[in-house]
């Protein structure tokens, strides 16, 4: 497993640099986060898929979670997905489904969510993630992307000072796996370099980035 997977966040706690969304979220529990849809929108490596299978965790077990990369997710797949949802699961009782990078979401498949998003059961969640990037070409290629949006719970997240707090987190993460040779300034100069992609920072370390310099 690669360390970025291995350091994953497994609760709330552990997501660094979006304590707004956080907040948001925990404001949403004591509402209930199922019979929900979720947006979620923000720069590479900065916690979209974290966040996304946290929601889904509360929500479903990890055998009725389920993620799709939004080129497959066709018309046939939303009618499969609306008879399953009707469906109460084992364990939790609900069911998530994760539509990933849904800036690549046909048009049909856009139409059809609007209608399956109406009726959306209590025991379900479903939740799009995209990059920032992603949404602007999202919103501009698709007519009925605005329709799509204003059925959904808006989660954007942080894209300004996250090089601290994701660099006190690296720098925690290389000392645990005996990579750390640098000074914690050096690990922000690098969470900089890979415009908080916490990804990519922490890939940079597993390869050795931030072990002493060999003189």
């Amino acid at each position: 497993m690669n360390l970025y997977e291995k350091y994953r966040p497994s609760d709330w706690a552990g997501v660094i640099g979006q304590s707004k969304v956080v907040d948001q979220i925990s404001q949403l529990r004591k509402r209930g986060l199922g019979g929900r849809a979720y947006f979620i929108s923000g720069q590479s490596g900065t916690g979209k898929t974290t966040i996304a299978r946290l929601i889904a965790a509360e929500i479903a077990d990890p055998d009725y979670v389920e993620e799709i990369d939004a080129t497959s997710c066709t018309v046939a797949a939303l009618h499969r997905i609306e008879q399953a949802m009707q469906l109460y699961s084992f364990g939790k009782g609900g069911r998530a489904y994760l539509v990933n990078e849904c800036h690549g979401l046909s048009k049909p498949a856009v139409r059809q969510l609007l209608v399956l998003l109406e009726r959306l059961p209590s025991h379900v969640v479903m939740i799009f993630t995209t990059t920032n990037e992603g949404q602007l070409t999202f919103f501009e290629d698709k007519q009925d992307a605005g329709p799509l949006l204003s059925r959904c719970l808006r989660l954007d997240l942080a894209r300004r000072d996250l090089s601290k707090a994701f660099a006190a987190r690296a720098y925690e993460i290389a000392n645990k796996e005996g990579l750390n040779g640098r000074p914690i300034e050096q690990y922000i100069r690098l969470c900089k370099d890979n415009r908080n992609n916490f990804r990519a920072i922490i890939q940079a370390i597993e390869s050795g980035a931030m072990l002493p310099v060999v003189v």
